[in-house]
């Protein structure tokens, strides 16, 4: 599919498990439009290491093993959106993360980053990716990568020719990140249940959150996406 880069796609906000395909899906938009993604994480370490005010108290909080506050964050994203490559659109990640964070989003939206000679206020697009929970798990345990080249696999959907070891690199033995082992991603997952539901119930009362399909093949799920994109601004 060719590019949009004169449309205004407005912001997205893509809601799903770990191992739903967000990171994908997010790329994939932000090519597609030539739109930016404002990434909560990326937003606190570029604040951190230009050594910004607000980079400055963020540092000392997270220094002390604290959370950053929903004020500071909230105050990174408002200076990010104001950002000249942000007026036709973004794919916000890490954000929001609560039910807070989605009322403050749309408050600013509507007091601030709306321009009056627009017809209509650029409410965000929320998309939830849903997958089946065991579907879930055979992605994230599944995956294995090579060490040397980089190459990522799925023991269970993307398998290498032989068992654990790297097509690329001869002899090279697959590893397993920490992060996607059994005992680590149980738990994330309930945390994500726990954490994301209020947002996507926040949604769902204002009539703006659209389902997608996760458990499909990743470009179904992308050309369900630019459906979405494409029918809201139609």
């Amino acid at each position: 599919m060719a590019q949009e880069t004169s449309r205004e796609v407005g912001p997205v906000v893509l809601l799903g498990p770990p191992g739903a395909g967000k990171g994908t899906q997010a790329k994939r938009i932000m090519e597609h439009y030539e739109i930016p993604q404002v990434s909560t994480g990326d937003l606190l370490r570029e604040n951190v290491a230009r050594g910004t005010d607000l980079g400055l108290v963020a540092k000392a909080v997270m220094a002390r093993g604290e959370l950053v506050s929903d004020d500071l964050v909230c105050v990174m994203v408002r200076e990010r959106l104001m950002q000249p490559d942000c007026h036709r659109g973004y794919v916000l990640d890490g954000f929001p993360r609560t039910a807070a964070q989605a009322g403050w989003l749309d408050a600013l939206l509507d007091h601030e980053l709306f321009d009056n000679s627009r017809p209509t206020r650029a409410w965000p697009i929320v998309i939830r990716l849903d997958v089946d929970y065991n579907q879930l798990l055979l992605r994230i345990t599944g995956r294995r990568s090579c060490p040397t080249c980089g190459r990522i696999y799925n023991v269970h959907f993307q398998p290498p020719r032989a068992d654990e070891i790297c097509d690329e690199v001869h002899g090279t033995k697959l590893v397993t990140r920490n992060d996607d082992r059994l005992e680590v991603i149980q738990p994330r997952l309930t945390a994500y249940q726990e954490q994301t539901r209020p947002v996507a119930d926040y949604y769902q009362r204002t009539g703006r959150l659209i389902t997608v399909n996760g458990d499909l093949p990743m470009d179904d799920v992308t050309e369900q996406i630019y459906r979405i994109l494409e029918d809201h601004h139609a």
